[in-house]
């Protein structure tokens, strides 16, 4: 099963894994949040990155997902191992999280597809000028 890391500002991470285990009434297994705060060492978050990675990937593969491409997050997830075990997906959203965990039977590329996915459909404009009559 594919790991999933949650690398964000705080405390968005474990917010998202809350809401996670609040839609399937449970946390969901081998997932973890690392919720970087202002000003922490950029190698305490590159430590804390790689010990969670290794204790994630059972052999296959982890999705690391951050808030924002560019951010102190995302920069410490660069160098979290071979590419072909370790995804990295920015802007992070519900409808993407819930879609990642519940395809995490499937390899990493399936995974990484169905996230993105989930991210874009997840997006949409509800429209609220229109009225039903009330009849």
């Amino acid at each position: 099963m594919v790991g999933i890391l949650l690398m964000t500002h705080a405390p968005l991470g474990s917010a998202f894994i809350q809401a996670a285990a609040h839609v399937f009434r449970g946390k969901p297994e081998r997932i973890e949040a690392i919720d970087v705060i202002a000003d922490q060492n950029t190698e305490e978050v590159n430590q804390l990155a790689h010990a969670a990675v290794e204790r994630l990937n059972d052999g296959s593969g982890v999705l690391v997902m951050t808030d924002i491409m560019g951010g102190t997050p995302s920069n410490c997830c660069r160098q979290l191992g071979e590419p072909d075990q370790v995804a990295i997906i920015a802007g992070i959203s519900l409808p993407m999280l819930l879609r990642a965990i519940t395809y995490r039977q499937d390899d990493l590329d399936v995974v990484v597809e169905m996230a993105l996915a989930g991210g874009q459909n997840g997006a949409v404009r509800i429209d609220n000028r229109v009225r039903l009559s009330p009849n």
